[in-house]
């Protein structure tokens, strides 16, 4: 039984995969499609939308207490035994059926402005949840974008490796010509070919990393990973950025205006007081208006007759109305009203630290952001001179390795040095591409990385 039960778990789950598969469209993916993909698949997202579809029916329940409530209803059965009969209003020892028709109306008068409150918390709530959506949008977004500049790091990677290994090769092949033909020590020879698994080795890393970025940005964009997943990269190109001027502080003052996060804890806060407000209401009296209508048709004859009156008419003679005032004047609750605005206030300043720290991580994300972004941009400087200078020492290092004036050990730590210059440049550039994106984001413009 349990073999047969995993068994028809495992064809669900290659179903399940086939049908994401089948909505996926087909590849290589763009930065855009990549992100409206993880934007549909996300289930944060999909919960926050369940969360305001169930906000607005509260919304929608607290508006309908605004106007008066309407029902009506029949019932039949039969009584036996010494009863009585509702025609003759006697007492008598015979079944009688009946059918009893009801209709009533109520409305709240004054409620303590609860209902009110409660309208607006509802409006509150619906806006806050707004603010979250928009929030998961673009954490989603951010993540994706994230994910993918990660992939093109990791590609230029595998191409710098494998550019490496292809120096080493042909560097190799050089070498046993020479040692062939009396030129070269052996361990020249030797040396280059440890040098030269090294690169294999470090090649085969760097297209194991590519693999590994590649299956993060597909679990961000919640689709199946696959060896043919890959994507179309735009051109990447470091631009000025004045940093000095967009200092943390300037860039954060901007943001905690416009950022969705800060404006759904405001939301939060405010919907808070309207329920301090509608514990406050409980005190209060409350005033409600009734109406009810009744009727009731029973199988009986009336007085001096064996006939038994029609429905209609029945219906029309025991035809009762009544309309009602009910104040209900709250004087001892059992401490409920009490221990509602307890927690409404407790609930409140609970939205006011929530207010406070989202500003606190907006500021700590936001400085660093900035300092990674400095960082970046310094390390981007500095590697390119780095790299100039490397490349043309490697060259050096090549042509007089050639003619044998310095060592095989010699000759791979130029090609080392290049080599870990080359990452180091790779790094910092798309390290301050994605973390300048990121401060643009926080100044309200829209993530461009084309």
């Amino acid at each position: 039984m349990r073999k047969f039960f995993l068994g028809v778990m495992l064809v669900l789950g290659v179903y399940a995969s086939a049908v994401a598969q089948d909505n996926l469209p087909p590849g290589p993916y763009d930065l855009q499609t990549c992100v409206n993909v993880a934007l549909e698949n996300n289930i944060n997202l999909r919960r926050t939308q369940a969360n305001q579809q169930i906000t607005e029916a509260t919304l929608l329940q607290n508006q309908g207490q605004r106007i008066p409530s309407f029902s009506m209803g029949a019932s039949s059965g039969y009584r036996w035994g010494r009863s009585i009969n509702p025609v003759t209003n006697l007492f008598e020892n015979n079944r009688i059926g009946n059918i009893n028709l009801f209709a009533n109306s109520n409305v709240t008068l004054f409620g303590g402005m609860r209902i009110n409150n409660s309208i607006s918390q509802a409006r509150k709530d619906l806006e806050a949840g707004q603010f979250t959506l928009q929030a998961t949008t673009n954490q989603v977004t951010l993540d994706v974008i994230n994910q993918f500049i990660n992939v093109v790091f990791n590609r230029e990677q595998v191409k710098i490796a494998e550019n490496q290994l292809k120096t080493t090769t042909d560097q190799l092949a050089r070498t046993t010509k020479l040692v062939e033909a009396g030129s070269l020590p052996l361990s020249d020879q030797l040396d280059i070919q440890a040098q030269n698994s090294t690169n294999t080795l470090e090649v085969v890393n760097a297209q194991n990393s590519l693999r590994q970025a590649k299956l993060a940005l597909a679990q961000a964009m919640q689709v199946p990973f696959s060896d043919n997943f890959d994507i179309v990269a735009p051109e990447f190109e470091v631009t000025s950025y004045d940093l000095d001027t967009n200092n943390p502080t300037a860039i954060f003052e901007v943001a905690v205006n416009l950022m969705p996060e800060i404006k759904a804890s405001e939301a939060g806060m405010e919907s808070a007081e309207y329920a301090v407000k509608i514990a406050r209401g409980a005190y209060l009296p409350t005033l409600g208006l009734g109406a009810n209508v009744f009727s009731n048709y029973v199988d009986q004859p009336g007085f001096g007759s064996n006939e038994i009156p029609a429905f209609t008419t029945q219906v029309g003679n025991n035809l009762s109305q009544s309309a009602n005032l009910q104040l209900n004047i709250p004087i001892f609750t059992n401490f409920n009203n009490r221990a509602g605005l307890q927690r409404a206030r407790a609930q409140k300043q609970l939205a006011e630290l929530d207010n406070l720290q989202a500003k606190n991580q907006l500021r700590q994300d936001i400085e660093t952001a900035y300092n990674q972004a400095l960082a970046s941009e310094q390390s981007y400087q500095a590697s390119l001179i780095r790299v100039k200078s490397l490349n043309e020492s490697f060259r050096i290092a090549q042509q007089r390795f050639d003619l044998g004036a310095i060592n095989s050990v010699d000759y791979q730590v130029a090609q080392a040095n290049l080599f870990n210059a080359q990452a180091d440049l790779l790094n910092a550039k798309y390290t301050y591409i994605f973390r300048v994106k990121v401060l643009d984001f926080y100044l309200g413009n829209t993530i461009n990385l084309n």
